[in-house]
């Protein structure tokens, strides 16, 4: 499960999503930090699911490359564990954190994330208000960008959706919606319910210029 953030407008943190995440975890009660444990790979051979939170992207995949978790992280959920990644941790859930917001204050071993799944996720993409025309602007050519080097669906998540993968099945929920990107079609809008399963089947391209 992908959140663009932790907070949506006038509700409490993850209240948004709780019965999607209730759901998401419903065998699991206490939350423990990785970055407290004496050894961050027996934590997560011992626990029942993932919360990956946001922060920097770079610096996230850093870390998790040098301390094993990476690799791990990815076996374990593509073995069944429930994974909930939100801002940062939707992005590491791609193939790449390529479509990330934010500044490369370090340089990872490379950009390759998690690849839970095989298109890439933008998060904090701004809604559909007059307020955030020049924004929503902005970030759709950063992403044209993006598409003109690599034939990779986008999708952007707008503050307070998350986009729920369970098995072949792919939908987006929450109070807010998003654009999905694709290389070669125009820009469509998605809400809340839409089935996005379809994204599910693509084949990733990267560093495929568009001619």
């Amino acid at each position: 499960m992908l959140l663009s953030n932790s907070f949506s407008p006038g509700l409490g943190a993850l209240e948004h999503a709780m019965d999607a995440l209730a759901d998401l975890f419903a065998d699991v009660v206490r939350v423990s930090g990785a970055h407290r444990a004496a050894d961050p790979l027996t934590a997560l051979a011992r626990a029942d699911g993932v919360f990956v939170g946001g922060g920097n992207a770079f610096r996230l995949l850093q870390t998790v490359q040098r301390n094993g978790l990476l690799a791990a992280t990815g076996g374990r959920v593509r073995a069944g564990m429930p994974y909930l990644g939100v801002s940062a941790g939707a992005n590491l859930a791609c193939p790449t954190i390529r479509t990330t917001n934010d500044m490369p204050i370090v340089q990872p071993a490379s950009l390759s994330a998690l690849g839970l799944i095989p298109f890439q996720v933008n998060p904090h993409y701004p809604g559909a208000s007059t307020q955030e025309d020049l924004l929503r602007d902005a970030r759709d050519r950063r992403l044209g960008e993006f598409l003109e080097e690599n034939d990779v669906p986008v999708l952007g998540l707008c503050e307070g959706s998350w986009l729920r993968v369970s098995g072949d099945q792919a939908t987006l929920g929450g109070t807010a919606g998003g654009r999905v990107f694709t290389r070669g079609h125009a820009s469509r809008d998605v809400r809340p319910g839409d089935d996005l399963t379809a994204l599910l089947r693509t084949r990733p391209r990267y560093d495929s210029p568009a001619h």
